[in-house]
């Protein structure tokens, strides 16, 4: 009976050790509004780069993500700021972005809305995260899935 119980909190320890990797990316991928033409566009930001976008400039300074098999989490850290009409700039915004809650970054422009939607081209796949060599995740993908094995019970 013991025995039982230890082994079941083993079990239960090892479960919740478990945990998402993050996957580092070098872009950011956002929905531009334009609320006077109601025209949305896609805006990508490479890291530490500016975008224009009307009178914003937006800068994304780092995007983070999860892999396929995971729960999506897509967050990126975002420095907006706005060109005033005599050419000086105004932060507007300068945090986290979150692409699955996107009412929840506070930008706030009566012209123009922005929010994440995705990051783009991580810095390396999520099976070389795993511990495999980057060289062998390649391979994997080339080769042919070994057939399915039929067990019997």
């Amino acid at each position: 009976m013991m025995l039982a119980a230890a082994s079941a909190l083993g079990v239960m320890a090892v479960a919740t050790d478990a945990k998402a990797e993050r996957i580092e990316n070098q872009t950011a991928v956002f929905a531009a509004l334009d609320k006077v033409t109601a025209r949305i566009s896609p805006l990508n930001a490479a890291l530490n780069a500016t975008e224009p976008f009307g009178a914003l400039k937006v800068t994304a300074r780092a995007c983070y993500s999860r892999g396929p098999t995971e729960a999506p989490k897509t967050t990126a850290f975002v420095e907006v700021d706005e060109v005033l009409l005599d050419g000086s700039m105004r932060r507007i915004f300068s945090g986290w972005m979150f692409a699955e809650s996107p009412g929840l970054n506070a930008i706030e422009h009566p012209v123009f809305d922005l929010w994440l939607t995705e990051c783009a081209n991580p810095v390396r796949s999520a099976v070389s995260q795993r511990g495999a060599p980057a060289g062998q995740a390649g391979q994997q993908g080339e080769s042919e899935p070994a057939p399915r094995r039929r067990v019997r019970r």
